[in-house]
């Protein structure tokens, strides 16, 4: 491998919409981030839900400090992560605001139940999580909020509704592997795999 010195490469600045144009190729599952109490409720469609640790659970979230989320996360320190399910795609663009519904308006057409921490979680999402914030690290326009998961909601259903080249994109497993199997080759065919 070739390596280029260092003195000898010229930083270009980064483009904002190159960067987002670059991160457009990352495949992202969607969840809907929920925060508030009672009828002082919002949230927000995101793509940037990671676990952290498995011991103790712990997932992280990046959240745009401008949200309406944000300060709602801040004061109750609390925030639910809903994973969607393929199905959920109306539930996805309400929560992106593309119909321009805001606060607990966003939460009509859905049933969503109240967690111990106060926060709504979604009925029918893939993994619905209460977590308890632990820390919020500020960097440049967004907040990383660290949440100890207090609890979780499994569904039976395996069809992922995932973010992809500015598109939601439907995943189901079953579908999905079985389309793979009639493209793909024969292990015993394969040379040099």
């Amino acid at each position: 491998m070739n390596v280029v010195p260092r003195d000898l490469m010229t930083e270009i600045p980064v483009s904002s919409a190159d960067f987002r144009g670059a991160m457009r190729h990352l495949t992202g599952g969607v969840s809907v981030i929920t925060a508030g109490r009672g009828k002082d409720i919002t949230g927000m469609t995101v793509t940037s839900v990671t676990s952290l640790s498995v011991e103790p659970p712990t997932l992280l979230v990046s959240i745009n400090r401008d949200a309406s989320s944000f300060p709602l996360i801040r004061r109750h320190g609390a925030f639910g992560v809903n994973i969607l399910n393929a199905d959920q795609l109306d539930v996805a663009e309400r929560f992106a605001g593309k119909d321009g519904l805001k606060g607990a308006d966003r939460f009509t057409g859905a049933k969503w139940v109240t967690a111990v921490s106060g926060v709504p979680l979604l009925v029918g999402a893939l993994s619905a999580f209460d977590c308890e914030v632990e820390e919020i690290v500020e960097r440049h326009s967004h907040g990383i909020v660290i949440g100890r998961v207090r609890n979780v909601r499994n569904s039976t259903r395996n069809a992922a509704l995932a973010y992809w080249h500015g598109q939601y994109v439907a995943v189901d497993q079953d579908e999905d592997a079985a389309r793979l199997a009639d493209v793909s080759v024969p292990a015993r065919g394969r040379r040099g795999l």
